[in-house]
């Protein structure tokens, strides 16, 4: 609109008016301000990854942040409380420190901590169960589709790599 010349105009005591030869009319032009900043880039990136989808009657929040931009990279998650399960948990946290931005999370059930780090656009999460005692392996769970599957102790650093650099949002 014409406001703001119009109110620089009055306080100012210049006109501040165009004259168009053409149609002989003098007229306030209007003003397009545009500007961008980072906290406008940051919320609209925000706003487009924030996504509720209803899964199981129940309502779900998820970030789906590209895995390059998410505060945090992967979720470990011992299955139990329990010393065995705990340590390697904790041993694995340490691997990947070094690759990825690592969170560790023993409060509450399994599925609040996989909707905890969903809300907060964690792409990946490990849980380390009974089984990884016997077979090596790590349940890996999908933030965007929650498909899981279990994958080798010594192969989780290079899949989730691999699974970064083919990122495509669901």
């Amino acid at each position: 609109t014409d406001f703001d010349l119009s109110q620089h105009s009055e306080f100012s005591g210049k006109k501040l008016e165009y004259f168009d030869p053409q149609s002989q009319e003098r007229y306030i032009p209007y003003v397009i301000e545009t500007s961008i900043g980072l906290d406008r880039c940051i919320m609209m990136t925000l706003s487009d990854a924030y996504h509720e989808e209803e899964v199981k009657g129940e309502k779900r929040t998820v970030l789906k942040l590209h895995p390059k931009l998410a505060p945090v990279t992967v979720g470990i998650f011992p299955l139990t409380k329990k010393p065995e399960l705990a340590e390697v948990a904790l041993k694995l946290k340490e691997e990947l420190n070094d690759l990825f931005k690592v969170e560790y999370d023993v409060k509450g059930s399994i599925g609040k901590r996989y909707r905890r780090l969903d809300e907060a656009g964690t792409p990946y999460c490990l849980t380390v169960d009974f089984d990884t005692l016997e077979d090596q392996c790590v349940t890996l769970r999908d933030r965007d589709s929650m498909e899981q599957k279990r994958i080798s102790l010594s192969e989780v650093g290079g899949y989730i790599n691999k699974a970064i650099a083919n990122y495509k949002r669901v």
